[in-house]
């Protein structure tokens, strides 16, 4: 099964946010290259919430291009076998921890939002960090840093407020 195959079925098996959920399932039927950055315009991403529950807190990025507090996440590659596997990548490399787990159930939410060369359609998932996880900045980071759930609202914009909301609500 191919990246976009997995992601039409994770799709149409997520049962939140019905008109996103659409337009996303729009986007693929119209492109069997949209999942990817080559993708001009707008294509499918992937992306982590990094949490540590036992310290009720999240891992967030200072992302080096956008200069915002983000989730870890980015661009699917051609050696991503599923969505899933892209996310977990993706927060393995920004967060530099090694054995992140994906919450069991699929998707938190959808984002849909503009960046300087494209639209990103942003599945976004949540990964529980061990308890001994070290973070290390990557080079896509200006800085890397924990923040209590309460504290999300204070650095990052309402798509990650409400990305931790839905984590919560699943742990």
């Amino acid at each position: 099964m191919s990246l976009h195959d997995d992601a039409v079925l994770v799709l149409k098996g997520y049962e939140g946010q019905p008109e996103l959920r659409e337009l996303y399932l729009e986007h693929l039927a119209a492109r069997p290259d949209g999942m990817y950055k080559p993708c001009t315009g707008v294509h499918v991403t992937a992306s982590a919430l990094v949490v540590d529950p036992t310290r009720g807190r999240v891992l967030l990025t200072l992302h080096r291009k956008l200069d915002m507090w983000l989730q870890m996440g980015g661009h699917c590659e051609e050696h991503d076998a599923t969505l899933a596997a892209a996310a977990l990548r993706e927060g393995v490399e920004e967060s530099g921890i090694d054995r992140l787990a994906l919450l069991p159930g699929g998707p938190v939410r959808l984002d849909r939002h503009e960046t300087p060369c494209a639209w990103h359609l942003d599945v976004q998932y949540a990964a529980v960090a061990p308890a001994d996880a070290v973070e290390r900045i990557s080079e896509e980071s200006l800085d890397l840093r924990w923040f209590a759930y309460d504290e999300v609202g204070s650095v990052a914009d309402a798509s990650v407020v409400r990305l931790v909301e839905g984590t919560l609500a699943r742990l």
